[in-house]
């Protein structure tokens, strides 16, 4: 039986009930959505038209009418329990979304019950079109990259495995033969993802800086870097304010993200250093020098991955926990990641072997903070296999 991620259920769920808004299937290039929608189709009850924007017959508004209408007329003969309209690709058609936006407003006026769900693999593009046409008019569910748990659930992953070759499933086959994977992770999922769902979506003046920027911060990933020091490594010279904006790209495009200092002051941490956190291990290890074999070797590239890891999962999951994930460090003093939900902290500290003053972040951080949660990861805490395999709410609540 094909492997049914969590979010299955959650749009099951909506796409379900009765009508109300429009549901937006968004992640990452390759994080399963248009699976989901497929598994949805083929479990639903209800009527499903799937219609894709890759169809050689779409060619604008006029066929993305004519597809709507055939999910109006399945919703019309179901009766009250509609049907769903599913589009995939929608970034690919012109103007999408002032047209989903008229037919959507059409249906809302006539009590036309066509429920709809649009995914596509830009989600800048994507997030734009929300924004500008839809405000008000839709719900996302979060396709996340992969978690160890469904790596080892659907493919039989070891702790190992998933600390270096991260979470796609797209290559869980090609792991056997590295170079082979690298090369699939670097051209169909880093070079996509940059040059199709960044550089020729937004504006970029200096395009060689957001690469190398990608670059230095998987080469990071984990570990807290100021923008002066940032500038010093690149070629291609950028402004603090530049190199801000691209790492808010790349979080928007689903790859990496900029990790804030908490400080209780919201514009104290936008002014920090940040925190680079690749969202999937992958980015990583695809362009080291070191095997699978050679990094597990390495006991201090290893601990950095491992920290990467658990830094990735956390912000993966921070959606669906509405919380938020940041670093804290003063002087020679650090906490790894701090979770906020709501009024409530969460203080966690990674390490992969023991050390001196191992405690010593998190003792000051409970003084000037007071955290509900205190939580050690890896030796002497909780087991990195136990943490990565459970959603983070079990640990924060």
């Amino acid at each position: 039986m094909p492997y049914k991620r969590k979010q299955f259920d959650v749009l099951s769920s909506r796409l379900e009930e009765k009508r109300r808004f429009i549901q937006v299937l968004a992640g990452p290039r390759q994080s399963g959505k248009t699976t989901l929608a497929q598994q949805f189709a083929a479990a639903s009850e209800i009527p499903v038209h799937v219609i894709s924007a890759d169809d050689p017959e779409a060619h604008g508004r006029t066929w993305l009418q004519q597809q709507w209408e055939v999910g109006r007329g399945q919703a019309r003969d179901a009766g009250k329990q509609g049907s769903v309209l599913v589009i995939d690709e929608v970034q690919k058609l012109p103007a999408w979304s002032e047209t989903v936006k008229r037919l959507w407003d059409e249906d809302s006026a006539s009590h036309v019950p066509l429920k709809v769900l649009i995914l596509g693999s830009a989600p800048l593009l994507i997030h734009q079109g929300l924004s500008e046409s839809l405000a008000g008019r839709f719900e996302i569910v979060r396709s996340t990259h992969w978690s160890f748990a469904e790596m080892r659930d659907a493919f039989g992953w070891s702790l190992d495995q998933y600390i270096y070759f991260g979470g796609y499933p797209g290559s869980a086959g090609l792991i056997s033969d590295e170079n082979r994977w690298k090369r699939y992770i670097l051209d169909s999922m880093v070079e996509t993802t940059l040059s199709r769902d960044i550089l020729q979506l937004q504006r970029i003046d200096k395009p060689a800086l957001l690469r190398q920027l990608f670059n230095i911060g998987c080469s990071y990933s984990g570990q807290i870097l100021s923008y002066t020091k940032i500038v010093g490594q690149l070629q291609d010279a950028g402004n603090t304010t530049t190199l801000a904006h691209y790492l808010e790209l790349l979080g928007a495009a689903g790859i990496m993200v900029g990790l804030h200092k908490y400080a209780g002051q919201k514009v104290r941490q936008r002014g920090s250093s940040p925190k680079f956190q690749t969202l999937n291990n992958a980015f990583v290890t695809c362009q080291s020098e070191l095997t699978f074999q050679q990094a597990r070797k390495d006991h201090s590239y290893w601990g950095r991955l491992a920290e990467s890891a658990v830094g990735a999962h956390l912000v993966n999951e921070s959606h669906s926990e509405s919380a938020g994930i940041f670093y804290w460090r003063e002087g020679q003093k650090e906490v790894d990641y701090v979770v906020k939900r709501g009024r409530s902290l969460s203080a966690i500290e990674v390490k992969s072997g023991i050390e001196e003053g191992l405690l010593s972040g998190l003792d000051e951080f409970s003084k000037k903070f007071r955290p509900k949660r205190v939580l050690l990861v890896g030796s002497g805490g909780i087991a990195l296999d136990q943490f990565l395999g459970s959603g983070i709410g079990k640990w924060i609540e």
